[in-house]
């Protein structure tokens, strides 16, 4: 039988905990266990303070809208800190420059709606962040981009949390990036950015942003539970078309499909389980490596444990 699983829900100081939350309600892919406890914070404050007093030990991990994270079925063993409705600041600081103007963004901030943000305030070079599906703390994590844009060549500082709640200001030169990496932090965890973009010389530019939605919307597949592209681009290749190459667009295992439509991603296509994601995912390495010798590198974080049973493929 079943075993039921008992929830708990309690509030302390603007901090609400949810223990054994499913962690497939807060993922793209709508899979995966449950997280011990599952955080949000009203404030940057109270969560500072609720940081302050866990346990030095106790795993942390950050999430946004969790468009790039698979939790495996046995679930998170630690706190799961949602940065969503929180860090939510959002403002021009300083336009007095003839050609540019500074943006302060915080980490939980839709990334479409930074673009949305910039192009309706005259500035231009954020546009790319509208085919980002996640928030910026998750951008700034990964060096996101899209459209041929990525996030860090924009930043001018950044602000980070560490476990001890302390909140510090950093340039931007203190972090080394490459294509989807971002190296320099330790053991803390993004709450802002101040980006710097250039003024548009004439009006309005949403119809470039409706274009840039609209190339995304032809050639990949949206409105499915996935979690975007699954893996990073080898230099000289692009993933997608080293996957249909080897003839695994459509490829299957349990509920997860290998998109038709675009074949770097994989779709949660009939209550997948994180256990078919994931074998989906080695599946697809596998096959493109000894086919082409090349191996792909997932872009996705997979954390947690495998549930009793499981096999690794």
């Amino acid at each position: 039988m079943e075993a039921v699983v008992m929830k708990a829900m309690k509030k302390i100081e603007e901090v609400t905990v949810l223990d054994n939350e499913p962690m497939s309600r807060h993922t793209s892919w709508r899979a995966g266990g449950a997280a011990r406890h599952f955080v949000q914070a009203q404030s940057l404050t109270a969560l500072a303070s609720y940081l302050a007093a866990l346990d030095k030990d106790e795993k942390l991990l950050w999430i946004g809208l969790g468009s790039n994270l698979l939790v495996r079925d046995g679930g998170f063993d630690g706190t799961v800190i949602a940065t969503q409705g929180v860090m939510n600041q959002l403002a021009i600081v300083d336009e007095s420059g003839s050609d540019d103007a500074t943006v302060y963004v915080g980490a939980g901030i839709a990334s479409a709606k930074l673009a949305r943000f910039c192009s309706k305030h005259g500035l231009v070079g954020a546009e790319f962040f509208a085919g980002i599906p996640g928030l910026v703390g998750g951008a700034l994590a990964m060096n996101a981009g899209a459209f041929g844009g990525e996030t860090w060549p924009l930043v001018v500082e950044v602000e980070t949390m560490n476990r001890q709640g302390e909140i510090k200001r950093r340039a931007a030169s203190e972090f080394e990036y490459g294509y989807r990496s971002v190296n320099g932090l330790a053991d803390e965890w993004f709450i802002s950015a101040t980006l710097r973009l250039k003024k548009k010389q004439v009006t309005g530019n949403a119809i470039d942003i409706k274009q840039l939605l609209a190339r995304r919307a032809a050639s990949q597949p949206t409105g499915v539970a996935s979690c975007g592209s699954v893996f990073w681009n080898p230099e000289g290749h692009y993933a997608a078309q080293l996957i249909e190459n080897c003839k695994l667009k459509g490829k299957r295992i349990g509920g997860a499909v290998v998109s038709q439509k675009h074949a770097n991603f994989i779709i949660n296509d009939n209550a997948a389980t994180a256990e078919d994601i994931e074998s989906l995912i080695l599946l697809v390495q596998k096959t493109v490596k000894d086919e082409t010798g090349i191996l792909l590198h997932p872009e996705v974080k997979i954390v947690g444990d495998r549930k009793s049973g499981d096999s690794q493929r």
